[in-house]
């Protein structure tokens, strides 16, 4: 998206360049030959007028639609940014020894405390990591000029930062090790990930560092970001028509 007031000639022709370029030889081609009487084509004004009006429809419900999936998309991200932080609150002020049969100490709390947090993060940067693989419509998975164009806005304008090696490099630092390898290779680790913060707390729930409404509020803000989720998986996986 272009945010900035005005677009620079250097930043134009970076973009379009290439397509003045063509453009600009095709039309000399044909405007020599219409000089010459070589090339006799004559085309009333009206079905230009016509497909004008159409084309203009079309572009505008392009943008239209283009922002409306762009829109959404930013408001599930940032319900994925509330729910992390509510996700966080609940698991700081929520896991205590008020309901417990033996005293947990201060580390033992600190430690499940911090595996929760963890796993947290651990999934949103699994699901980013999930969201950034190209599929067979986008542009990156095409071939020639359009796939190199892609690849370029990757890497110089952060769109899909696929070699960057921070998911890896997170998910190694957030998950233990058992459990990254346990998940890692399943088709939506991101679910997993999320199915796994649930089974822990049905243990803590078990073991009464936390009681049933407790539980309940946990486990629907785990919906709340499978939620999420799925509609992030909705909009990467159904193409916008062309």
């Amino acid at each position: 998206m272009i945010v900035s007031k005005n677009i620079s000639f250097l930043k134009l022709m970076k973009w379009s360049g290439h397509h003045l370029i063509w453009l600009f030889f095709f039309v000399g081609i044909v405007s020599f030959l219409y000089s010459r009487d070589i090339l006799v084509i004559r085309i009333p004004w009206l079905p230009i007028s016509v497909i004008g009006t159409a084309v203009a429809f079309y572009v505008g419900f392009k943008n239209s639609q283009s922002y409306d999936r762009l829109w959404e998309a930013r408001k599930i991200w940032g319900s994925i940014v509330n729910y992390s932080r509510i996700w966080g609150i609940y698991v700081d002020g929520y896991i205590t020894n008020i309901f417990t049969d033996r005293h947990y100490s201060d580390a033992e709390i600190h430690t499940i405390k911090k595996r929760l947090i963890y796993r947290q993060l651990a999934w949103t940067y699994t699901h980013r990591s999930q969201l950034l693989m190209p599929a067979e419509w986008e542009h990156v998975s095409q071939k020639g000029h359009m796939a190199r164009t892609a690849k370029k806005y990757q890497k110089e304008f952060g769109i899909g930062l696929l070699d960057d090696g921070i998911t890896e490099n997170e998910i190694e630092t957030y998950l233990p090790e058992n459990e990254r390898h346990r998940l890692i290779y399943m088709s939506n680790t991101a679910t997993q990930i999320i199915n796994e913060q649930s089974r822990d707390l049905t243990d803590l729930r078990e073991q009464g560092l936390i009681d049933d409404f407790r539980h309940m509020e946990m486990e629907k803000m785990l919906g709340n970001l499978l939620e999420a989720q799925g509609k992030n998986e909705r909009i990467k996986n159904f193409p916008f028509p062309r």
